[in-house]
């Protein structure tokens, strides 16, 4: 219901079609616009459009990820060539089947990953340690001015920037009134777009959340039995983290310059199986764009009556990011080098005008 009160914001493709039927494969296309495998290490899209829109100099890195679910392919969340420089900040990443809702009616917990001392660790200790380490490493640097030992040096003071300013509170959620976390919903997934909003409030380029709610069986929208409650449980977590998203971006006048992306790693099967649940389905498919830089209010191709074809308008996971960077003000023809020397775009895809406000 929060979401189709926005509908006039959002544009559903309903004609996606790749094929990648199996979890790490289709995780992999999806963040990366190509297929796995090969000598290539291609990096997500929200490391390129972070590292086109982002800037060296913010507190908070460019690239935040929050609650990924990397089990399935950890390439797929690497920065792949562009380098350590512009891997993603994780908060509260989730390699293992594990619960990702709250306890006890408690909010879920998320925080930043690998950014605190370690437990038992004086301020005297970490500040010695720090000094120690400064001593070392600019020695160690006069030496080696090869590309791994500065994207090593950068990433390491970029995480000591944040630890020490006040952009680090965009990651404190307690500073939210309850009536506002509730709007969200207590899970990771609401938790994690309301950590969204406010890192967005801080200018940061790129920010991913994950849902992935564990438990009936299945694993996330991986729903090959129960499929009905479980997709009815998901789709209320959705709709109150991502719906109140949006109505917050939009009243802060910030959705104009947000665009939105929703996606899965692929598709679900029309038909029930025998367990009363969809299995895995990437011919025919869909995902969701909508705010700043998107014509909304509309759907974009269709399938056969039956769901099991596209009928119009086929649409490549190419196409998706390349309408994606045309919508955020990025030139999908934009190239980075790979270790390999070649240049390869950001998005191998068409851009579809009809989405593009």
């Amino acid at each position: 219901p929060k979401l189709a009160a926005q509908a006039d914001k959002l544009a559903v493709i309903r004609s996606l079609t790749t094929k990648e039927g199996d979890h790490g494969r289709g995780t992999f296309l999806v963040r990366t616009g190509h297929a796995a495998g090969g000598p290539l290490r291609y990096p997500p899209i929200g490391a390129s459009l972070a590292k086109e829109l982002g800037s060296d100099e913010a507190a908070v890195p460019s690239y935040v990820s929050i609650s990924p679910y990397r089990a399935f392919n950890q390439a797929a969340f690497s920065p792949g060539f562009l380098g350590p420089k512009h891997a993603a900040l994780t908060v509260g990443a989730t390699d293992i089947y594990q619960a990702q809702s709250q306890n006890d009616g408690d909010y879920a917990q998320l925080q930043v990953d690998d950014l605190r001392p370690p437990e038992g660790t004086s301020d005297e200790q970490v500040s010695g340690r720090l000094k120690l380490w400064n001593t070392l490493q600019e020695g160690f640097l006069k030496e080696h001015q090869s590309p791994a030992p500065i994207a090593h040096d950068t990433v390491f003071r970029r995480a000591q920037r944040l630890m020490d300013s006040e952009a680090a509170r965009a990651f404190d959620l307690a500073e939210e009134p309850a009536n506002v976390r509730d709007a969200y919903g207590r899970g990771r997934f609401g938790q994690g777009c309301l950590m969204a909003r406010r890192l967005l409030e801080q200018g940061v380029a790129c920010v991913e959340v994950s849902l992935g709610t564990f438990g009936n069986g299945a694993l996330g929208w991986d729903t090959h039995r129960d499929n009905f409650n479980a997709v009815k449980g998901l789709s209320a977590e959705l709709d109150a983290g991502w719906g109140t998203m949006m109505s917050e971006l939009d009243e802060r006048g910030l959705l104009e310059d947000t665009t939105v992306i929703w996606l899965g790693e692929f598709g679900r099967t029309p038909k029930i199986n025998r367990a009363g649940g969809r299995d895995h389905f990437p011919a025919a498919w869909s995902c969701v764009l909508a705010g700043g830089g998107i014509q909304g209010g509309q759907a974009y191709g269709k399938t056969t009556a039956d769901g099991m074809e596209v009928a119009e308008n086929p649409t490549s996971i190419g196409d998706v990011l390349a309408t994606l960077c045309q919508a955020v003000g990025v030139d999908p023809d934009t190239q980075n080098d790979s270790e390999l020397g070649r240049p390869i775009r950001i998005a191998e895809g068409r851009v579809i005008e009809e989405l593009i406000a």
